[in-house]
């Protein structure tokens, strides 16, 4: 039996900037609730029609007592043209920073085909971007064993917002910019076989000869250390995560 929680809101969250900490890249906005991990962006407006988006944000911490969400700023890399014309506009208070963005869509790891499809069939407001895509690119990229800054670039390129991760009858809903644990939901599922990197119709995601050297170019020898490493260099406070490694003996 699979129970997927999915409590994270489709809709994209808009908030003005009540504070702005340009020395420590920092601003807080104000809302009643919100996950620590969601990622997005701030748009700075220029003109009545016209508004430029300045960085990327992350929530950092929220404070339920104060209703104040604080952002970690960095620099803006989902659109680069050399082209564009480059202003000199700062974050300041009234810009709006704009979260959860590309959350209706999804990138779904699992182990075998028939857990992803089981996964995949219980989430139904979520936009699938089949695994093949991501291993394509890894091939492309010559990476058989997935990176962190693989899965931003693929997120980057088809504007997916969220990764989901199976482990030990368990998903992980991750933020797939902040790679931030969104969510954990209940997978009762029963893993009698592993594909490795992950479930994926390609046969084979391809090395080359003179990428031999540098992390990620060997194949992936085993499905869950590697993806509860991931998980635990971005989320080294979290405890669920960590009570599942212990008891893995990772």
């Amino acid at each position: 039996m699979v129970f997927i929680i999915l409590e994270l809101s489709a809709n994209v969250v808009k908030l003005p900037l009540t504070s702005v900490d340009l020395q420590n890249n920092l601003v807080s906005v104000k809302v009643d609730k919100i996950d620590v991990g969601l990622s997005g962006f701030i748009v700075h407006k220029i003109s009545k029609e016209h508004s430029v988006i300045l960085k990327n944000a992350v929530v950092e911490s929220f404070n339920p007592q104060t209703k104040t969400a604080t952002l970690k700023l960095s620099s803006y890399d989902a659109l680069r043209n050399n082209s564009l014309p480059n202003g000199k506009w700062k974050v300041e208070v009234g810009d709006t920073a704009i979260l959860a963005f590309g959350y209706t869509r999804g990138l779904l790891i699992a182990p075998n085909e028939e857990i992803y499809y089981r996964i995949n069939r219980s989430v139904k407001n979520i936009q699938w971007i089949h695994p093949d895509l991501f291993a394509t690119i890894l091939s492309f990229n010559s990476h058989p064993t997935p990176l962190r800054e693989d899965f931003t670039k693929f997120s980057i390129a088809t504007s997916v917002g969220l990764i989901f991760i199976y482990l030990d009858e368990k998903v992980f809903t991750i933020d797939a910019r902040s790679f931030k644990i969104l969510a954990i939901s209940d997978a009762k599922l029963k893993q009698e076989d592993v594909k490795l990197p992950f479930y994926t119709r390609v046969q084979k995601i391809e090395t080359s000869w003179w990428k031999l050297w540098g992390e990620g170019r060997e194949e992936l020898k085993a499905y869950e250390p590697h993806y509860y490493k991931l998980l635990l260099e971005a989320n080294p406070n979290n405890k669920t995560l960590k009570q599942m490694i212990k008891k893995r003996g990772l």
